[in-house]
């Protein structure tokens, strides 16, 4: 049984429920609210970035591209939890996993792993 109220549920939760809201009902704040101010990011387009703000653009792009999410797995222990999912973009799906390091209730670091050639080809910027 997952404890739902551990600090590392919460947030990568919070995280994925902003994700699937949808581009009309983006909550920068929430976000933000979620995101280390120092959080280091790591993606194949972005590269390595440090800071929340150039993440939360980032992450706005995606959602407003991406058409659904389809979670296929998630594993979540102490400080880290990984995610393997599944986004329909507008000319096909993408899969997506995504590696958290979470401290203090606020995610730390994200990796972001996917095949960009492909991301890029499905109509995802």
């Amino acid at each position: 049984m997952i404890d739902t109220n551990d600090t590392v549920s919460q947030p990568v939760q919070a995280y994925y429920n902003i994700l699937t809201a949808g581009p009309t009902a983006f909550d920068e704040g929430r976000l933000r609210g979620i995101l280390a101010d120092d959080l280091v990011f790591e993606g194949p387009i972005a590269g390595h970035v440090v800071g929340a703000e150039p993440f939360i653009k980032g992450v706005f792009g995606f959602i407003d591209t991406m058409r659904s999410l389809t979670m296929l797995h998630q594993l979540r222990a102490k400080s880290i939890a990984a995610t393997l999912y599944d986004a329909e973009m507008p000319d096909g799906t993408v899969r997506f996993a995504e590696f958290f390091q979470l401290d203090g209730g606020k995610i730390q670091s994200l990796r972001l792993l996917y095949d960009a050639t492909e991301y890029r080809a499905r109509g995802g910027r």
